[in-house]
C-alpha cells in the first residue's frame, strides 16, 4: 500500500491503476462477484451535446462525498431514517442496498456480456429481468443514483473506464421492450458520445486521469 501510494503521489501510477490496486489490497477481485472492484462515478455531465470541458470542475462529481450524500435532500432522509430506525434485530443503517451483492451492481451493468448474462438469468428464474429495470440509459442511471430514490446509490465497475463492449448488445440478447415502447439493445449514451461507446469510455478515462479528479482522490 505504501509503495503504490508513493508511486501514485509521484505520478508514476495512473489513477485507474491506483484505484484498482486499492481494490485488490482490500480483498476485491474480478473472480468474485460479491467482492467485485468498485470504481467511482467521476463525471456528472451526461446531458450536454458536446464533450464536457474536463478542465471545469462543474462537470465532475464531488468525490469527497459518497453517492448517498450528493443530494442534500436525500441525505436528510437517510440521516432521519438512521436516527429514527428502531428494530431489536437490525442495527440502524444509512443505505438499504450495497455494492457487494451478486444480484446487484455488477450483473446490472454487465448484463450484456458473458458470463454475467447467464448469471443474471439464473437469478431471475431463467430469463432477463423486466426491461424497465435493466441498465439501458447512462443519463437515467446517473439521475437515479443522485435523485430521490432511497435504493439507488450505485458506484461503477472498472469496465466503465476501460471496456466499451459492456455498452453494446454484442450477443444480440432479447432484453425486452420497456413500457414506453423502446426495444432494448445497446445502452443509450449521453449526446456528447455521438453514439460511440469507445468515445464515451475514452472521455470517462480522461476525466478519471484529470488533475481535477486526482485532487479529489484520497491519498
Amino acid at each position: 500500500l505504501r509503495n503504490i501510494t508513493i508511486g501514485w503521489v509521484k505520478g508514476r501510477v495512473s489513477n485507474f491503476d491506483y484505484l484498482l490496486a486499492l481494490n485488490c489490497l482490500s480483498g476485491r477481485s474480478f473472480n468474485d462477484l460479491c467482492q467485485y472492484p468498485v470504481f467511482p462515478w467521476v463525471l456528472s455531465n451526461y446531458k450536454s451535446d458536446e464533450i464536457p470541458n474536463l478542465n471545469d470542475k462543474a462537470n465532475y462529481r464531488d468525490l469527497t462525498k459518497p453517492m448517498g450524500a450528493l443530494n442534500p435532500d436525500r441525505l436528510k432522509e437517510f440521516l432521519e431514517r438512521f436516527r429514527t430506525f428502531d428494530d431489536p434485530m437490525i442495527p440502524p443503517f444509512m443505505y438499504g442496498s450495497h455494492y457487494s451483492t451478486s444480484a446487484g451492481v455488477v450483473l446490472h451493468f454487465l448484463v450484456r456480456l458473458h458470463p454475467f448474462a447467464s448469471l443474471h438469468r439464473q437469478l431471475q428464474g431463467g430469463h432477463f429481468d423486466v426491461a424497465d429495470r435493466l441498465f439501458s440509459y447512462v443519463s437515467r442511471t446517473w439521475d437515479m443514483c443522485t435523485g430521490q430514490s432511497a435504493s439507488e446509490v450505485k458506484e461503477l465497475t472498472p469496465e466503465w473506464y476501460c471496456n466499451p463492449t459492456f455498452l453494446r448488445n454484442v450477443n444480440q440478447f432479447k432484453l425486452g421492450t420497456s413500457q414506453d415502447g423502446q426495444t432494448l439493445g445497446d445502452v443509450e449514451l449521453p449526446p456528447w458520445a455521438k453514439g460511440s461507446p469507445e468515445k464515451f469510455v475514452e472521455v470517462l478515462r480522461c476525466a478519471l486521469e484529470s488533475e481535477i479528479c486526482t485532487s479529489m482522490l484520497p491519498g
